[in-house]
């Protein structure tokens, strides 16, 4: 193999340990997703306890929560989860769909005038 080669191969599996570090792959499938919920016009803060899988309503909300995923014990706590959430006032396109992570949640969020979604936790 040429040095050129062995660089561009280099290059390459360090971009790919940059996308995706071994320490990533290290994710465990839970049941249950636990989401932190806040009506912006009340202040009002609860957590909601979704299976994956199932429905779960919040207000004017609806949620469903395809997968979650925690680090397993031992690694640094996190977890994400794949949600879609719906809101009846305005049917049709789903106000959010897509990965939401317990510790960065600005990464993806819901943009909602009333209300805010977090994940807490995926047990």
């Amino acid at each position: 193999m040429s040095r050129t080669a062995r660089a561009a191969r280099l290059a390459a599996l360090l971009l790919l340990a940059a996308v995706v570090p071994a320490a990533a792959q290290d994710w465990e499938a839970k049941r249950t997703a636990e989401l932190q919920m806040l009506d912006k016009v009340t202040a009002r803060v609860s957590v909601l306890r979704a299976t994956v899988g199932q429905p779960a309503q919040f207000a004017t909300l609806t949620i469903l929560v395809r997968a979650c995923n925690a680090r397993p014990v031992g690694e640094v706590p996190d977890a994400a989860a794949w949600m879609e959430i719906g809101d009846s006032r305005s049917p049709g396109a789903p106000a959010f769909r897509g990965w939401m992570f317990a510790n960065a949640p600005g990464v993806s969020m819901l943009e909602h005038p009333v209300y805010d979604v977090r994940v807490l936790d995926c047990k």
